[in-house]
């Protein structure tokens, strides 16, 4: 998908006018007839109106009116453009200008966002006759309060989340951990991000106990990505560090998941880790002057011979032992080693990111994530309207010590588990116990993979974090 600004000078083709309710139509429209149509359909309840002249369209949509909130503004355009799509596809257009003729720059891009986004296919295991290829190739914008600049960025944030989509949707006969770190390291060299991938023979000497417990009954071995983005200009002296969590896939190891329902979509569960490698792609295209540290650890969870087992007592990275209960638990034992080894960068916040309970999932659904954490109330609520900001929405969670308890052991200094109750927060808990710093927890693992289609978001991977993270790091770069 390409995103370019357009010229005013060379507006021809089809085209898609943003107006806000009862705004003038006249600049558009000559012919009598066609002008009294486009202003009967839109004085209606309908929001959209379309001229078809043969070579090309013409359609007309009305925006959010001025006084409802801008991120509600901002969703709508987006689910605006998720809606135009299909007729768009249906007339086999390649190309479309989105004009701006009396709304919000935001706005004007935000439905840009949702039709870039929407047009996302994951086509690659399909034979060309067996698939449905989307005709849309190119979207310009007509805003003559955007600059070149401000369009090719959010051309590289919609490839950020196509990227990150895409690791989502592969399957483990490809991506294994070792071809997640591969993949990770070819969008670093296109990006200018770095990247340093440790291999098992390296994770063995230092000794990441959770990562190497988890990996046991794998044929394939653990890998463990440090993405850097380090600029000259970096407005932050001790970095920001993204933790992802890189399970390519999840049987739930001997505590075995159901498999309908439960199992059948597993490869999804290195959601976290697409999310910052999407999140490193795009602040590096960008070039956003703010230093990011991303850790990856990833591996498979199977039941192998020689897999780990309920029961079993495991000496993590910073020395904790861990009695497992659950071996379905695995993500926490993984990310608890990625955790203590970011101590050594004395970071200014750590914000991880894990489709880690499905508990977080029955709480909210798919329409937001679960956060919690211990940074200050003013670095969540920045996050928060972050995710406000790019309806990749924030529940937080309470992180009361007394959650803690839960998590007590009578043969290690830890168990993998809590109760029955509160799992979301017990589980953040698990995995504040391996940090020093100012840390932020959120549970992806509602929004991160759609079963059926869900708007602009799609079905398959929805890439989920890659805009959050993105917006809040813009922030913190100015």
């Amino acid at each position: 998908m390409k995103i370019i600004k357009a010229e005013k000078e060379k507006l021809e083709g089809s085209r898609i006018i943003l107006v806000r309710e009862n705004q003038k139509i006249d600049a558009f429209i000559t012919d009598p007839r066609e002008k009294a149509y486009v202003k009967k359909r839109l004085a209606g309840e309908k929001k959209l109106a379309i001229l078809n002249r043969l070579d090309h369209l013409v359609c007309f949509r009305i925006l959010e009116k001025e006084d409802t909130s801008l991120p509600t503004r901002l969703e709508q355009a987006r689910k605006a453009g998720f809606e135009i799509h299909p007729i768009l596809n249906d007339q086999g257009l390649e190309s479309v200008t989105v004009v701006n003729s009396g709304v919000d720059q935001e706005e004007c891009v935000a439905f840009a966002e949702g039709l870039a986004l929407t047009n996302y296919q994951f086509l690659k295991y399909q034979r060309p006759k067996h698939s449905s290829i989307y005709s849309l190739k190119i979207i310009s914008l007509l805003d003559e309060s955007l600059g070149d600049d401000h369009v090719e960025k959010l051309g590289n944030l919609v490839d950020a989340v196509y990227l990150s989509r895409d690791l989502v949707n592969e399957p483990l006969s490809y991506l294994t951990a070792v071809q997640l770190s591969a993949e990770i390291e070819e969008m670093g060299s296109v990006a200018g991000f770095s990247v340093e991938v440790f291999n098992k023979k390296k994770i063995e000497s230092l000794k990441m106990g959770g990562l190497l417990a988890v990996n046991k009954g794998s044929v394939d071995p653990p890998t463990f990505s440090i993405l850097t983005w380090k600029p000259e200009n970096a407005v932050n002296d001790h970095p920001l560090v993204l933790v992802g969590k890189g399970v390519v896939y999840d049987t739930g190891g001997l505590s075995l998941k159901p498999t309908h329902d439960s199992m059948d979509y597993m490869k999804c569960d290195m959601g976290g880790a697409a999310a910052v490698a999407g999140a490193l792609y795009a602040v590096a295209k960008n070039k956003l002057p703010v230093w990011i540290v991303g850790l990856i650890p990833a591996t498979d969870n199977r039941p192998d011979g020689n897999a780990y087992v309920p029961g079993d007592v495991v000496t993590m990275y910073d020395g904790t032992t861990v009695e497992v209960l659950n071996t379905d638990a695995e993500g926490r034992m993984i990310l608890a080693d990625a955790l203590s080894y970011a101590k050594q960068y004395d970071p200014e916040l750590v914000i991880e990111l894990s489709t880690l309970t499905g508990s977080a999932q029955m709480a909210i659904d798919k329409y937001g994530m679960v956060g919690m954490g211990n940074a200050s109330h003013e670095v969540m609520a920045y996050l928060k309207a972050s995710g406000e900001y790019s309806s990749e929405r924030i529940a937080e969670f309470p992180f009361w010590e007394e959650y803690k308890e839960q998590l007590k052991s009578d043969i290690a200094d830890l168990k993998n588990i809590g109760g029955r109750f509160a799992g979301a927060i017990t589980a953040g808990k698990f995995l504040e116990h391996f940090t020093d710093y100012p840390y932020i927890h959120l549970d992806i693992a509602g929004p991160a993979y759609n079963k059926v289609l869900f708007n602009y978001r799609g079905k398959g991977g929805s890439g989920v974090g890659v805009r959050l993270l993105y917006n809040y790091l813009l922030d913190r770069s100015h």
